[in-house]
């Protein structure tokens, strides 16, 4: 029955008042081809007509309730499943955690065993085992977390591969890069990967160390066990096991910062006085 209709539908025609394809003209058009027709009984869920948004939404609501069921009883575990959004291609593995307010946009595929915290947005994305995402992450298309990798809050991979147990924890953006196995991305790391016109690659070795405040401007290569001084803003490749500095040198003045205090304390209120 299914195949006829499917077939069916390129039959079905708008020559009618108001100029709409109608699905129930499949049931005349069967009967002209002389296939049997019956009548059998469905849920009303089965059968609804959207003719404008508010009906879309409620169809809407009725398949992602449907989607969700069908997680649970997979194994997948949902915190809060009326806050959870699925697409129609969404593939979720068993023992999997879902914390509330997720959205899977199109496209994302999730091994068994992972987590995925709350208020985590992602689209075109691949998730192994046992990894571990949000909160408040978001994954782009081509972000691929390898094994026992994690994404953290307020972190975006876009386009980049995280390799198995590399971390990256904190306040990041990672696009058009690649995170080695074990590698460790401190906060603030940005891969400065478009510079106007076209985008480069960024290379982070097996193990290596960026730490926090970094920016990594591709095209650039981290070695294995390369180790990025925080602050730095690296623009040549670093060898395997090598340090890497990449900022001005701290300078201190005794005393200096009283004497800027009550300077601008003078200038603050000779203008309040002026506004008078």
């Amino acid at each position: 029955a299914g195949s006829h209709a499917l077939r069916l539908l390129d039959k079905v025609g708008n020559k009618n008042a108001k100029g709409e394809f109608y699905l129930t003209d499949i049931v005349e058009i069967a009967g002209a081809e002389g296939l049997d027709v019956v009548a059998t009984e469905a849920s009303f869920e089965s059968a609804l007509g959207i003719n404008n948004r508010a009906e879309l939404a409620e169809a809407e609501a009725i398949w992602q309730a449907r989607r969700r069921r069908e997680a649970m009883l997979s194994g997948v575990t949902l915190i809060a499943p009326e806050t959870v959004y699925f697409s129609y291609d969404t593939e979720i593995g068993a023992d999997t955690i879902v914390e509330p307010n997720v959205w899977f946009g199109l496209g994302v595929k999730i091994s068994t065993g992972a987590t995925i915290h709350a208020f985590s947005h992602m689209t075109g994305a691949t998730i192994a085992e046992n990894c571990e995402v949000g909160p408040f992450a978001r994954l782009r298309p081509g972000a691929d977390l390898r094994k026992k990798a994690k994404v953290g809050n307020f972190c975006e991979v876009k386009q980049s591969t995280v390799e198995e147990g590399a971390k990256v924890n904190h306040l990041t953006y990672i696009g058009d890069a690649r995170v080695g196995a074990a590698a460790n991305i401190g906060a603030g790391t940005i891969t400065c990967n478009y510079d106007g016109y076209s985008k480069f690659f960024t290379d982070i070795g097996e193990g290596a160390f960026v730490g926090s405040n970094s920016s990594l401007v591709a095209p650039v290569t981290i070695g294995k066990g390369g180790y990025i001084a925080s602050g730095s803003v690296i623009t040549e490749s670093v060898p395997d096991d090598a340090l890497a500095f990449g900022r001005a040198r701290q300078k201190t003045i005794p005393g200096k910062g009283k004497e800027l205090r009550e300077r601008f304390a003078s200038a603050a209120a000779a203008r309040k006085k002026a506004a008078e």
